[in-house]
């Protein structure tokens, strides 16, 4: 017989219903909540890009205006530049304009002609005298002095008998003036000092250039040569004719 100090074996207990499956379900995400801030930086680049498609329509809209207008512009644009470059010419006929002459009265002589050239009237006696070839200030200061005419009294101003005057005195300068003050010192024909005045001076320097070529004298060869008279270096300076480059020597040829 079985103890029945024994005690009962455990009988295996059957599966509820109400367990639940081992398989869990995964948990499923949840939504994203947007804060205030992410929504405000959205709202921000939104109005971004609608103000910069709104300026590139701006921009589109000026560019065909300025294409149009354009051919308008042009034509003006180079009125104005011809404008401007026609200024400097009108500034420059204004000053080639010459003064307008002045009433001095009925006995103004406005040119007054002294050893064959006219001299202007509205000038002073020393100014205008130095217009003749020949006669500089200090010669003019001389002839107005030995005349006893004001030198700046204006020659139109000056009567005829005064006039008369100073031709005189400048056909005797040879006389009236120092040495010193004559431009033709030791003439080769006389040796003696003379001043030269208006075409003499041309006369008388062509007649010696060709005295110099006769004799043959140093100075007359240079003259007919025409290179300089007075020792200039002429390396570098008057070089006439035709320029030369580098002459290579010519080989000599065998004769068969």
């Amino acid at each position: 017989m079985e103890d029945a100090s024994k005690p009962d074996k455990k009988m295996p207990e059957e599966p509820s219903e109400n367990i639940k499956d081992e398989s869990v379900e995964e948990p499923q995400p949840e939504p994203e909540v947007q804060s205030e801030e992410e929504t405000e930086e959205i709202t921000d680049t939104e109005e971004e890009a609608a103000e910069e498609s709104e300026i590139e329509e701006k921009v589109e809209e000026t560019s065909e205006e300025v294409t149009e207008e354009q051919p308008e512009t042009e034509p003006a644009e180079k009125e104005e530049i011809k404008e401007k470059a026609e200024e400097p010419k009108k500034a420059e006929v204004k000053k080639e304009k010459p003064k307008k002459k002045v009433d001095r009265g009925p006995d103004f002589k406005y040119i007054v002609r002294l050893s064959n050239t006219d001299v202007d009237g509205e000038k002073n006696v020393v100014y205008g005298l130095t217009g003749i070839k020949g006669i500089g200030l200090h010669m003019a200061t001389l002839i107005a002095d030995q005349a006893g005419i004001e030198r700046y009294k204006k020659i139109g101003h000056l009567t005829d008998s005064q006039i008369e005057k100073i031709q005189e005195l400048i056909n005797k300068l040879n006389e009236n003036a120092p040495g010193w003050m004559l431009n033709h010192r030791k003439d080769y024909e006389t040796g003696s000092d003379i001043h030269l005045i208006a075409s003499d001076i041309d006369m008388q320097l062509r007649d010696e250039i060709n005295i110099m070529k006769k004799i043959r004298s140093y100075r007359g060869i240079r003259h007919e040569r025409g290179l300089p008279v007075r020792g200039q270096r002429t390396r570098a300076n008057s070089r006439k004719g035709l320029a030369l480059g580098v002459s290579k020597k010519r080989e000599p040829t065998e004769i068969k």
